[in-house]
């Protein structure tokens, strides 16, 4: 009787397991996606427009992703999230931890050309300070990036 009993509940956690993997990963690749559509919106039409559409049109935001572009010295070009923070310097910028994230985006991005940032940052949904990555790709001399809250 017990072997009847756990065999459909390993069954139900192995495949829970899988979906919460699959679910973990899609929005990490939806980022990406959407960066490479800013990069490619960029090329077609140039860099003022695509900031002020990035900043304050709405086909580069969706649910919680948004894009936001700094240059190599670490100044905020366009941000989709909240404009207010467009024209600022966010070299000093440090999350909950301490860790000066947006230098280290900036830096990655302008030496590797795209990589992953982690840091801690507040959701504005939640309200609390959560797990946060965020995606950026090279253009010139600046980054393109999205990020995502980690569940």
């Amino acid at each position: 009787m017990k072997k009847a009993v756990c065999a459909p509940l390993l069954m139900f956690f192995i495949v829970s397991l899988l979906f919460c993997g699959v679910c973990a990963a899609g929005p990490a690749e939806d980022a990406k996606a959407f960066v490479q559509k800013a990069v490619e919106y960029i090329k077609a039409n140039g860099k003022e427009k695509a900031y002020q559409e990035f900043t304050n049109g709405t086909q580069f935001k969706k649910g919680e992703l948004y894009i936001f572009v700094l240059d190599s010295k670490y100044n905020m070009l366009a941000h989709g999230g909240n404009a207010k923070m467009v024209g600022k310097n966010f070299k000093e910028l440090k999350d909950a931890n301490g860790k000066a994230f947006l230098k280290e985006m900036v830096d990655k991005g302008i030496n590797q050309g795209s990589g992953w940032t982690d840091y801690v940052w507040t959701n504005p949904v939640t309200k609390k300070i959560e797990r946060k990555s965020s995606y950026v790709v090279k253009v010139d001399d600046t980054v393109v990036g999205c990020g995502i809250y980690k569940k």
